[in-house]
């Protein structure tokens, strides 16, 4: 891992500020169709034909309020699973610190909203859904490549209430 590969246009500060707007647009557009618009990243690897995204909320661990992000994922039996990726940057995105402090949290997934509960993936499960993950979305490899420590991987997994 080498955090020197990463592109030096990721240190800008307008970076996160653009793509916290994008976030919030995305999530807007999503919840407004139920996913029929904005339902797909077609960024990076992903482009032209898109891939699937969920939208995830959590609350937030100092302020309590609900944020909203929309997210890659794969299917992993009943579980969703996700990567805390943030295209690369150096830190966490919020909502992963926000599920850790608080692993109960909802999904939206077309029309469809539901409890779910969050689990960080043991280095075990990570390192075997790993190869998935990139397979389905080859720049987390990348991503990866540019982080100084491991990018997290989380269950979205069915809730007792769900």
């Amino acid at each position: 891992m080498n955090p020197d590969n990463r592109p030096k246009a990721l240190d800008n500060p307008l970076v996160p500020r653009l793509m916290r707007v994008l976030s919030r647009a995305n999530v807007w557009v999503y919840q407004k169709t139920g996913g029929r618009l904005a339902g797909k990243w077609r960024g990076g690897a992903a482009f032209p034909w898109g891939l699937p995204i969920l939208l995830l909320t959590t609350v937030g661990k100092k302020t309590g309020i609900r944020r909203t992000a929309p997210l890659l994922f794969i299917e992993d039996g009943d579980a969703l699973v996700v990567v805390a990726s943030q295209g690369g940057m150096p830190s966490a995105p919020l909502w992963f610190n926000n599920l850790v402090a608080n692993p109960e949290v909802e999904i939206q997934l077309g029309s469809r909203v539901e409890p779910r509960r969050a689990r960080v993936a043991t280095p075990e499960e990570r390192e075997a859904l790993w190869p998935r993950l990139v397979a389905h979305y080859a720049d987390f490899a990348a991503y990866q490549a540019w982080k100084g420590d491991t990018i997290p991987v989380v269950f979205l997994e069915r809730s007792s209430a769900g």
